[in-house]
């Protein structure tokens, strides 16, 4: 051994000897310490808090499972064939006075998962940032679009009586709430007229942004609960206010009419009549045991299942010789219930519509979509990270849809 290295040993040593700083836990942001206390591990509480920021979502959407209590939605039987013709994208796009490139817009519009499907074929199919065939997507508010299809099938199976029925006929924890007198065709349309704004605004926690807090970050109460203290802002039926917690009703109807778990009914009306190829999963509300399906924007599924969805609307209702709704179901939940000059377009049972177009589709947050457009009898899912900003990067994304769809891959 060298004097050098001699000398080296030593001084490590003696550093090591010396009393080490102690290194400060991480700590809760300041919005989860007040409020019920949480038995969810802080580091997973902040990834949680984190999940839709612009340096992890591109991770965290396609990771879901490994951040919440999960529960299954089981694949059964032999999966609708796909079949699989892909050709180049060799089509173009206008947006902000320039022509793009398709596969420009896969970057320009943070894109994790691209599928386009062509009268049932599948003629693009692209994974991106280390995802796969095998990975299971957050879906966020299309989410939304499935939850309606499950109302429609249990109204097929005479669980629910009538879309016009009042929600407080199947859930009497609901009266004296703004919920009271509602009907279950107002909630499917976001008119029900109850105080709850879509804001989420951290810094100020209001309604929405608390119970998002206590329910998915903190784990300390079920989503849907505060529908029985929730107020009336306006008429039911009158104005259109796109709200997660009218969801989060719906899915508590499926629970209780069904008799089981939002989990099970989705499996047996929906999953499994489908031919999905993989087990999707929705994350879970509350503490464990107790928590309920997170049915206004928790589902999780692979891109091929995804497109499996929008193609059985694309149907009418049928996947894989299967009837899985009714063709009329589908015809409603398409229909705008009010003007499409929003700046998604209108809106029907809990799909989005779009102006002068047959178009419609299934939206979630940060870049989600189940674009199924029937003049062209095509499907996109696109499955993205948008930044939580998103600025025009949607309307960017809605010019590359349409172009999507209009494309005429060669033979």
């Amino acid at each position: 051994m060298t004097l050098a290295i001699r000398l080296t040993a030593a001084a490590l040593s003696g550093l090591l000897a010396l009393p080490m700083p102690v290194q400060a836990q991480q700590q809760l942001p300041a919005q989860l310490q007040s409020g019920p206390a949480s038995d969810v591990p802080v580091a997973t509480q902040v990834m949680r808090w984190r999940m839709n920021d612009a340096d992890v979502n591109s991770f965290a959407f396609r990771n879901m499972d490994q951040l919440f209590t999960t529960r299954t939605v089981a694949h059964s039987g032999s999966p609708w064939a796909l079949p699989k013709v892909e050709r180049p994208m060799d089509f173009t796009y206008a947006f902000g006075g320039k022509t793009w490139t398709a596969e420009q817009a896969l970057e320009r519009t943070y894109t994790n998962a691209l599928l386009i499907m062509k009268d049932g074929r599948i003629v693009t199919e692209i994974y991106r940032n280390g995802s796969n065939e095998r990975t299971r997507f957050m879906g966020w508010s299309m989410t939304k679009s499935l939850t309606s299809t499950l109302v429609g099938a249990a109204l097929a199976d005479g669980l629910i009586g009538s879309l016009d029925d009042q929600i407080v006929r199947y859930l009497p924890e609901l009266k004296g709430s703004g919920y009271d007198g509602v009907t279950i065709r107002q909630i499917l349309q976001m008119r029900s007229g109850v105080d709850y704004e879509e804001r989420y605004d951290f810094a100020n926690p209001g309604i929405a942004a608390s119970n998002h807090i206590n329910a998915l970050v903190k784990n300390v109460a079920r989503f849907a609960d505060v529908a029985r203290t929730i107020k009336r802002k306006s008429k039911p039926g009158e104005v259109f206010a796109y709200k997660t917690i009218d969801t989060a009703v719906l899915g508590w109807l499926i629970e209780r009419v069904s008799g089981g778990s939002v989990a099970a009914f989705t499996a047996r009306k929906l999953w499994e009549p489908l031919g999905t190829e993989a087990d999707g999963f929705y994350i879970m509300d509350g503490q464990p045991g107790t928590g309920r399906e997170f049915s206004g924007a928790g589902f999780n599924a692979t891109l091929r299942d995804w497109a499996r969805f929008g193609q059985m609307m694309l149907n009418g209702g049928m996947a894989n010789g299967k009837r899985v709704v009714s063709e009329e179901w589908v015809k409603v939940a398409q229909a705008p219930a009010g003007p499409e000059d929003g700046p998604e377009g209108g809106y029907g049972y809990q799909w989005w519509t779009m102006a002068n177009s047959p178009a419609y589709s299934a939206i979630g947050l940060q870049g989600q979509y189940v674009y199924v457009d029937p003049a062209s009898r095509t499907v996109v899912v696109k499955l993205s990270y948008f930044p939580p900003m998103e600025g025009s990067v949607g309307q960017e994304t809605m010019a590359f849809l349409a172009a999507a769809s209009a494309w005429k891959p060669a033979p």
